[in-house]
């Protein structure tokens, strides 16, 4: 039996196509293959089943994937998945909330595509590493007054989340000047 350990997931940078030549679907001397049996006709099952067999041995599937999701690409088989299976992703991919893209732009300083929700983990993840906001402007590509403004928009986030958090003290009662607390009840029996 083999076992297999997954990847860390690889992310593309901003212009990046260079993952474009690992891919199994590349047509080289030792492996061709016809790039037509990535755009097949709806009622092809057999191109679909081959072009769906290459992909799931390509190590660079996932980056394919959001590189059409990215692209807004609709058309053909990319990553492993139909026109129609990629269509429920594209319309969802603005509220995509990757935590491997976080962490590789917050550790490595990657230049990766990131949604909004996103951008807005790597504020909260650098604020509360205790990252500089030209650190932080430098990874979101924007100003310094930006990511300033971006750091006061989280505190005033936590400073509000912290205001409407309900008290979580323990019930004390005062007793001839006494302070009670929970345990000085004892139990139901």
């Amino acid at each position: 039996m083999t076992s297999t350990t997954p990847r860390p997931a690889r992310h593309r940078s901003l212009g990046d196509h260079t993952w474009r030549d690992q891919a199994v679907c590349q047509s080289i001397e030792h492996n061709p293959v016809d790039p037509e049996i990535f755009f097949p006709d709806p009622d092809e099952t057999d191109k679909i089943t081959a072009a769906k067999a290459l992909c799931n041995q390509c190590p660079v599937r996932r980056v394919c994937l959001d590189a059409a999701l990215e692209g807004n690409d609709a058309h053909g088989i990319r990553g492993g998945l139909t026109e129609e299976e990629r269509g429920p992703l594209h319309t969802k991919i603005a509220q995509r909330l990757d935590y491997s893209r976080v962490n590789e732009t917050i550790a490595a300083g990657r230049d990766v595509h990131l949604t909004i929700a996103e951008r807005t983990a790597v504020v909260q993840a650098a604020y509360h590493h205790g990252l500089t906001t030209q650190r932080l402007a430098w990874l979101l590509k924007v100003t310094e007054e930006h990511a300033k403004k971006l750091y006061r928009q989280h505190r005033h986030a936590l400073d509000h989340r912290e205001l409407n958090q309900p008290e979580t003290g323990t019930a004390t009662s005062e007793a001839g000047g006494e302070h009670l607390s929970r345990d000085d009840f004892g139990t139901a029996a």
